[in-house]
Parts: structure tokens; C-alpha cells; sequence
């Protein structure tokens, strides 16, 4: 329950971003609205041990190179005097930060000596990383609401959406270990590519890195339920069960933000 009311708290961006970044009115959506540069967002909150901060890229833009990069740091982002314009190198530069900038193939770490673990079939409910167990359902990305969404749903389930693509769903979080420190991994899609960083100190407060750099422009939190589901989240699923298909929630005498919330599930 604790684990459930922090990641719920936690899953927004943090008022202190880079230049170019403009946030909706619920701090859930962060796009970059100049150049390719100054993207750099925080996570609200620290996160805890286990804890995923996922992001859905909901905005594409032509003619960059490059893509979202992800990652942890331990600098607080109200303590920073100025937001850097890049998390690579930049924030990176400044140590205790940890990010790995996503490509549209290869995210996957292989050390050296090390077998891959085998990953567990996407249809399995959970994804399971040292001790943590995450709701696999959630982390997948979906099709964009329309008349032929329970055709497509379908296939995004089976992971097909490349990582860089549109509604693909992107997260970062720390697994501590026996040793006193933590690694930091990388889920792209219901997946897990392995530690992407080992040595984390587990003593300061991480908080979340999201680079909406380049081709990446406009990415939204999508909050994951540990434990029991929120009230927020038994009200969407109710609503979903007694509508046609998504875009009917148009048509709903519902707030704004309880419409956008049942449509990006």
C-alpha cells in the first residue's frame, strides 16, 4: 500500500526542467516546443527501491538524430542552478548520473562473461526484475484510440512497436543489491534490457532522468499500480467496460483530465 500511494504521488514531472520543455496542467506531459535540445525533465519524486517511472513518446518530429534517453540521477533538480542543456554529456558530467540514450534497435546490455537472462514471454502478467514484479500490462504501448483499436491491441501485446516508435512505453528504475549499492535498469515495452548501469549509490535519493531530445518530442507519465489498483484505476476500468471502443469517451460527461486518463490506459 505504501509502495502504491508513492508511485502514484511520484508519477509526474517535477517543476524544474530544461528551457524548451513546456508541461500540461497535470505535470504528466512534458513537450519540447523549440529546437532539438534543452528537453532535460525530472521525476516529481525520488523514486523508491523498485519503483519504474514509465513514459509513453506520444510526438514524433522529422529531421533530427536522435532519440529519448533515460536514466537516474541523484542530483535533487531544485538544487540545480541551471538545467543542463543535455543529459549526454552534460548532466552526466556533473557525476552521479547514470542515462542511456534509447535507439529504435540494440537497447539490450550484454557484459562480457555474463549470459543474457532469459526474458519472460510477453504474455505473461508480470515482468520480473531481482525481487521486483511489475505489471507487464502497463508497460506495453498500445495503439492510439480509434475504430479498429481491438484489432491492433492485439499485436501491440506481442511487443512489435519499435522502442523509438510512437505509444512505444519507456521506463527507468534501480534493483538494490546484496552489496549495498543498486543497478539501474531499462524497460522498453514489457521488457527488460538488462542492467544498464551497476554501482548505484542507494544512500542519496534517484530521481527519474527523461531527455525529450530530437526526434522525441512530446512524451507522457503513464502511472504503474503496485499492489492494489487506485480508485482512479477501478473507475477507468468500469468506463471501459461499458463503451463501444476508446474514442466513445469523446462523447463522455466527464472531466478533461478522467477522459485523458481512461483513453492512454
Amino acid at each position: 500500500a505504501a509502495m502504491a500511494a508513492r508511485c502514484r504521488l511520484a508519477a509526474r514531472f517535477h517543476h524544474i526542467h530544461g528551457a524548451n520543455i513546456r508541461l500540461d496542467a497535470s505535470h504528466t506531459q512534458a513537450t519540447r516546443v523549440e529546437s532539438f535540445a534543452n528537453g532535460l525533465c525530472f521525476s516529481q519524486e525520488p523514486l523508491a527501491p523498485g519503483q519504474i517511472f514509465l513514459v509513453e513518446i506520444e510526438e514524433k518530429e522529422l529531421g533530427w538524430c536522435g532519440h529519448l534517453r533515460v536514466g537516474l540521477t541523484a542530483h535533487d533538480p531544485q538544487n540545480l542552478e541551471v538545467v543542463p542543456e543535455y543529459s549526454l554529456p552534460d548532466l552526466v558530467n556533473m557525476g552521479n548520473t547514470w542515462v542511456f540514450a534509447i535507439t529504435r534497435n540494440h537497447n539490450r546490455v550484454v557484459v562480457e562473461g555474463e549470459e543474457v537472462q532469459a526474458q519472460g514471454r510477453p504474455w505473461e502478467p508480470f515482468l520480473l526484475i531481482e525481487r521486483v514484479r511489475i505489471p507487464r500490462d502497463t508497460l506495453v504501448g498500445r495503439s492510439r484510440p480509434s475504430r479498429y483499436s481491438h484489432i491492433l491491441d492485439d499485436l501491440y501485446k506481442m511487443n512489435v512497436l519499435p522502442a523509438t516508435a510512437r505509444r512505444s512505453r519507456i521506463g527507468v528504475l534501480y534493483a538494490p543489491q546484496p552489496d549495498g549499492t543498486a543497478d539501474m535498469h531499462i524497460v522498453i515495452n514489457g521488457e527488460d534490457m538488462g542492467p544498464s548501469a551497476r554501482g548505484l549509490p542507494t544512500t542519496r535519493p534517484l530521481y527519474a532522468v527523461i531527455d525529450v531530445f530530437a526526434s522525441t518530442k512530446s512524451v507522457r507519465v503513464i502511472p504503474v499500480d503496485y499492489g492494489f489498483p487506485s480508485l482512479q484505476t477501478l473507475c477507468r476500468l468500469v468506463i471501459q467496460k461499458h463503451i463501444v471502443h476508446r474514442l466513445a469517451i469523446d462523447g463522455l460527461d466527464l472531466p478533461p483530465l478522467l477522459k485523458s486518463f481512461c483513453q492512454h490506459e
